[in-house]
Formats: structure tokens, sequence, C-alpha cells
């Protein structure tokens, strides 16, 4: 079984019969530390071409191929970045790297190996029963177990205290089978996460020494050995934006690989994280079409607030925006379709303003005056908006839409406003179709509408018409 493994995947294994310590031995099973088992599976997935951890974009080139060396390796792994760069997420892939199934003697506490028992429990039940020792079979979400790092986290709960239970029922406090084993020992041949470590008291931080280079743990003074089998794996903000508290040098020296994450370089990678996260909203009788432009506007604007003066960027300006903003500007334009009855919701520059309430809460503006954070965010947006009117339209067919306005005509546009009324507008001024009709690359109202809109508003914002807003409304207008 141990050999087929090798050029199987470990997803596709089965649930073993064996139910006892002599029929899993007659079965021909071999015992394989949890290092082992995940450098046979990483070296699986690589040969079959597939990536390590499923569903991340962006990290192909950067952070993949450090957590391949890691886990080839059998380090212990630290991924240090800011929030929101998916951290979490290839911490918890990980466990479709372990077997699907491992045997245990029933009823441990701490998945004792079958054939190399490190509990008092185990060995005294196999010492009792031998072959007759029951097995059960432990899945690999089982042999996962997450901690996110507290000022109040205590060494009891991740290594154990004395159980004050088991001792009133008669043990003495020098037996081991007193102990009541925290979330590491629970975790023996699986993998051990602990999210934000620097969070986690120094003195706690202090406990976990042995654990990342002995391989044991020590409770109340017991005098136990217990080598643990597990894999250790923690995610931390960078030191300097991490006020709260550090990670100390000595655990830090143990872990064997530390992986830099980072956001999406490109707005190309920024929309395809957008397009596999963002919830879609289906609603009966009404479809949604998002202009590429549009989604591109979204992309840009976290884009534009990773550089910006104004935000802080010791924070981080998570993926999360993207996502949030994608997502609340979809609903703005689903509530309108809903207002005027059309059967097709399509984002557009007048809905933008619905994004001030997603991204207010996802960036730390430096700023101290009253109303500065709206400010900030509103000339972020915008200059999203003029980047992407700069991209999407042709500036040889300007001259025609800026003709359109030299009487004196105004166009009104708003996140209130039917796409017929918009549509009704390049009927009236035909010298806006051309650059629209460009820009939209389709006759469908709602696309015609949204790209009005973006035709417009890029003029503006390029010093080329005024704008008068009212609320959600907006009157676009020749320059005097």
């Amino acid at each position: 079984m141990a050999d087929s493994a090798a050029t199987e995947d470990c997803e596709t294994r089965g649930h073993p019969r064996a139910s006892s310590l002599g029929e899993l031995r007659a079965s021909g099973w071999k015992p394989t530390g949890v290092r082992e088992e995940l450098r046979r599976n990483v070296a699986a997935r690589i040969r079959a071409g597939r990536q390590v951890v499923e569903g991340l974009v962006g990290y192909g080139d950067s952070v993949l191929p450090q957590l391949e060396n890691a886990l080839l390796a059998g380090h212990d792994i630290i991924f240090l970045g800011e929030r929101g760069q998916a951290k979490t997420r290839i911490i918890r892939s990980l466990t479709a790297l372990l077997d699907e199934w491992v045997p245990a003697v029933a009823g441990s506490e701490v998945n004792d190996d079958p054939f190399r028992p490190v509990s008092r429990y185990a060995r005294q039940l196999i010492a009792e029963k031998g072959d007759d020792t029951p097995i059960e079979w432990v899945g690999r979400h089982e042999r996962f177990a997450e901690k996110l790092a507290t000022p109040d986290t205590t060494i009891a709960d991740l290594i154990g205290e004395v159980d004050p239970i088991r001792v009133a029922e008669g043990r003495y406090l020098s037996d081991e089978l007193t102990i009541h084993y925290g979330l590491v020992p629970r975790t023996n041949r699986g993998i051990f996460a602990i999210n934000e470590l620097p969070d986690l008291a120094e003195r706690i931080q202090v406990g976990l020494l042995n654990i990342l280079e002995e391989r044991d743990i020590q409770i109340r003074g017991h005098k136990i050995r217990l080598p643990l089998d597990l894999v250790l794996v923690a995610s931390a903000n960078p030191e300097d934006y991490t006020n709260r508290g550090r990670i100390i040098t000595p655990l830090k020296d143990r872990f064997g690989a530390q992986i830099r994450t980072h956001y999406p370089n490109d707005t190309e990678e920024e929309l395809a994280v957008v397009a596999q996260e963002a919830s879609p909203v289906e609603l009966d009788g009404l479809g949604v079409a998002v202009p590429a432009f549009m989604a591109e506007i979204v992309a840009e604007v976290s884009q534009l607030a990773r550089q910006s003066s104004h935000v802080n960027q010791r924070s981080g300006v998570s993926v999360r925006l993207s996502i949030a903003n994608y997502e609340t500007l979809v609903a703005n334009a689903v509530r309108r379709a809903l207002r005027t009855g059309e059967s097709q919701a399509v984002p557009r520059v007048s809905d933008l303003m619905a994004l001030l309430a997603s991204t207010g809460g996802k960036v730390e503006i430096e700023a101290i005056e009253e109303g500065e954070e709206e400010r900030v965010i509103a000339n972020i947006v915008g200059t999203a908006v003029r980047n992407v009117f700069r991209a999407y339209c042709p500036p040889e067919l300007l001259a025609s839409a800026l003709e359109s306005f030299e009487g004196g005509q105004v166009v009104h546009t708003g996140d209130d406003l039917a796409s017929n009324a918009h549509v009704k507008v390049l009927a009236e001024h035909p010298g806006l179709r051309a650059p629209v009709i460009a820009v939209a690359g389709s006759e469908d109202p709602g696309e015609l509408a949204s790209a009005l809109e973006l035709v417009l508003e890029g003029l503006h914002l390029t010093k080329r018409l005024n704008k008068e807003s009212l609320g959600s409304r907006s009157i676009y207008q020749g320059r005097k």
C-alpha cells in the first residue's frame, strides 16, 4: 500500500477495513511519519503537473514554489504577510496533502500509531490486548487543528493540564493518565496551525520551543516524553505592523521556512481572484451582466489604494476590498433593476457611489480631519475611472462626443434611471454614439447605459466636461 501511494494521489485512497492490530499487521500497512506522508503526496502532485495547493491566483511563481520546497524538506512553516493574502486558506488547504485515512489506537487522545504508540494509554492497551487491540481510522480533516493566537491563550490550551476530575476519581497526580492533553498533542500525526502567532504571549511561545525542536512536551513536571509527529504551521503579519507583540527569536529560528505572501501584482490577477471569490446574485427572472470595464474599475481601486500615500500601507489593502466592492457594485445595480422592472442588472459608473460603504472599513486612511476619509476614497475611485476610461475609449472618437455639448445641451445620469433613459440620450446626442458603442461593444441597452456613463465621467475627469452632482443624480454639460 505504501508503494502504490507514491504514484497515486492521496485524495483517491479509500477507507481500509482492518479493525484490530492483528488485521492491520496482516494487511501489510506500514507506518509513515506525517512529514514523509506530506513529502510523498506533494511529489505525486508535482509529477502529475498539479499545484500543491489548488485555487490560488498569482502565487504560481512566488509562494507555491517556496511552499513545495518547504514540504519536500519536511520543514515547519511560517507565512508572513499582510491581511487578505490567503495565508489561512493555504494553511487549511494543506490537509488535502495528508493521506485520506490513517489507523490509530481506538480511544487514544493523541492519535497513537498502532505500531509506534507514544501515550501511556496506548502502550498499556497494546500490552494487554496484543493483536486484539481495537483500531479506528482517522480522516485527514480530523488530523488538522487550528488555533487563533490571543493574549489569553494558555499553555493548558496548547499543551495540556492535569485534569482535577481524574484526580478526584482516585488517580495519583503522578499518574500520566491524569493529564488532559491540549490541542497540540491531540493533533499528533497531523498539522497544527497557529494564526497571528505574534499575538501569543512570549512566555507561551517559549512552550512551543521543545515541540519544534525536540518534538516532545512537558506538563506540570510529569516525567514523560511524548515524541509528537506533527507539522507546525503559523501565520503572522509583518512585525513592523503588528505592534501587539512579536515572535521571539528562538521560536522564529526553529521554523524551517518563512514564506512571504503578497497581494495580486496587477489588475488581471485581482480580477481573477474576484471572479473566483465573489458571491453571485441569483434571483428568479433577473440576470446580471458586469461589463469588463466596470470590473476593471473595481480592481483598479484596490491597486491604486495600495499605492496611495493617504492609505496606511503597513495595514495593507486586502483583496477582500475588491471582492466586497464588486459585490456591492452588483447589488446596487440589482436594486435599480428591481425598482425599474428591468430584466437585467448592469452596473455603471453611478453605482460606484455605493463603494464608499464597502471601502471605508477595509482601508485605514492616514487622516484625522472629519470627512477626509470619504474624500480620499472618492479620489481613488475617480482615478480608477479615469484610467479605465483612457484604456477603453478611443481618443479619436471623443471630438464627436464633445460636439454634442457645444450648443449648451446637458445630459442627466443617475443610479435610479432605467437603461432606456440612457439609450434616449444617444438618440438625442448622435455624437456620443460612436465612443459609447466602441466601449460597450454591443447594442444591449444595459451595456450602452453603462458605457455612456463611463464616457461622460471620463470626459469630466479629463477636464473636458463639467459635472454637477445632485444626490445620486449627475448633470454633464460643456465647459464654459
